[in-house]
């Protein structure tokens, strides 16, 4: 099992599990993202959920869609809409990149985890690309070979 970095300097608000299982990915990029104060306040409290999220690159801008920040509870008639459009912060030659790379047919990009660092909200955006079904078995029976295999050499080492 791997341990926690220590030292890491992120605080994870939210890990999308289901991309890592539903899709090969090919690259990884650090963005920031443009959120309103209650969009904040919510994140802070550790609510947020990336599972149906995707980006788009419109018009030279990469934005964050889908992404459920739900309303903060103390919030009052000025609160954010829990599913809106949040602009991605990248660099042009990145947005450049992401764009060609996305075009190509297969891929697309899904946000992986949304932390805070150095106080600042921040995505973690990959190009991906679709598996399979057979694709998908075939890693879960990986996932677990290894696991029974970690399994037998823990009672293996208990035995003696």
């Amino acid at each position: 099992m791997a341990k926690k970095k220590v030292d890491d300097p992120r605080q994870v608000v939210a890990n999308n599990k289901k991309a890592r299982h539903d899709y090969v990915i090919e690259d990884v990029f650090e963005a920031g993202i443009v959120l309103t104060g209650t969009e904040v306040k919510a994140l802070r409290m550790g609510r947020a959920s990336l599972t149906d999220g995707y980006a788009a690159i419109d018009r030279g801008e990469a934005w964050l869609e889908n992404v459920h920040i739900p309303a903060y509870f103390q919030g009052t008639w000025n609160n954010h809409a829990p599913r809106r459009k949040r602009k991605l912060l990248l660099h042009r030659h990145e947005i450049e990149r992401l764009e060609s790379k996305a075009r190509e047919k297969g891929h697309t990009l899904v946000p992986l985890r949304l932390y805070f660092l150095d106080g600042r909200a921040k995505v973690e955006i990959a190009l991906a690309r679709g598996k399979k079904e057979y694709d998908k078995r075939q890693s879960l029976r990986e996932k677990q070979d290894i696991r029974e295999a970690q399994r037998a050499m823990r009672h293996k080492e208990m035995l003696s």
